[in-house]
């Protein structure tokens, strides 16, 4: 059965629940001090992009009162939001970037899942993970997972979610400089014993330039070991240049610089890259968005917001 199609007006502002005072025990989660945590946003200094991170977050910790049918049970998010003391509600005014977000993260999980099935000891990399924590779903026992983001970002991770796992670890990131698989020490080559990689990298292209985003694909293409997986989040170009139109991403100051015009777009940068899957946010609403967004395709071009899985390398699904 179709889920009742989600809002697309601003909702009415409810009151904040009140902050609890005991951390929630999310295993590798959170362990800085609740008297400490309210003011350590404020000290972050954020520039515009990496800001942005409230947004999943809050998402992921309260949107399943508004849409249930996606929940995905999030401990870390709810405990950070908890323990941050942050004001959250207006991320959740915009609710169909709720219903995105909720949307995508199922969709990792699901993809996060298979791949982990078929790869029990393989590594996990989350590139602009923000305080967005994938391993509480995808930890087999014996995988390794990796989160990495820009320096300011994972200084604030580092005092909010401090590794607990010895099979996790956090590394500072910028993708827009060459060499960056390389830095991370992630796996290349295609070798008897190399593991495939699973790598998630959501909410962050579309804050870069054409051709930065065509060299991390590139990148990823050249290094990653056959079997890897990339699964990011796109849009349609022509929601570039109008991010101060999005009710949650406008505020932040980011803007919107790369969208995808044809979805072969995604492999013209290396012959190694194959499109494994592509998903669309519009199965939430049901036939009518289905409908609609064919009817738009050919001037959209993509997605209006959708999911891609790229592989390098063999080919399988």
């Amino acid at each position: 059965m179709q889920p009742h199609p989600p809002p697309t007006r601003r909702r009415a502002r409810t009151p904040a629940a009140p902050a609890r005072r005991k951390p929630v025990d999310v295993g590798d989660g959170a362990a800085a001090s609740d008297s400490a945590t309210p003011c350590l946003l404020q000290r972050a200094h954020l520039q515009a992009v990496p800001s942005t991170l409230l947004i999943p977050l809050a998402a992921r910790a309260r949107g399943s009162r508004y849409f249930p049918w996606l929940a995905c049970d999030d401990a870390v998010a709810t405990s950070l939001v908890d323990r941050l003391g942050a004001d959250v509600e207006s991320c959740l005014d915009d609710l169909p970037t709720v219903l995105n977000v909720l949307w995508r993260t199922r969709a990792i999980k699901d993809a996060g899942r298979s791949f982990f099935l078929a790869h029990p000891q393989a590594r996990g990399v989350n590139l602009g993970c923000g305080l967005s924590h994938h391993f509480q779903w995808l930890d087999t026992g014996a995988n390794q997972w990796l989160d990495a983001d820009l320096p300011e970002v994972m200084d604030l991770r580092g005092q909010l979610l401090p590794v607990r796992c010895p099979r996790t670890r956090q590394a500072t990131v910028d993708l827009t400089q060459p060499g960056w698989w390389q830095r991370l020490g992630l796996p290349q080559g295609d070798g008897a014993g190399v593991q495939p990689v699973f790598i998630v990298c959501e909410g962050v292209l579309m804050y870069f330039q054409p051709a930065q985003v065509q060299a991390v694909l590139r990148e990823f293409a050249q290094c990653a070991p056959a079997g890897s997986r990339l699964v990011l989040d796109v849009m349609t170009y022509r929601a570039v240049g109008h991010a101060a139109q999005h009710a949650s991403v406008g505020p932040t100051g980011a803007e919107f610089h790369w969208g995808v015009g044809n979805m072969d777009e995604l492999t013209a940068a290396h012959p190694r890259l194959a499109l494994l899957r592509q998903q669309s946010v519009s199965e939430c609403y049901g036939w009518p968005g289905v409908v609609l967004e064919a009817l738009w395709w050919p001037w959209l071009g993509a997605p209006l917001y959708g999911l891609v899985t790229l592989g390098v390398g063999d080919g399988s699904p």
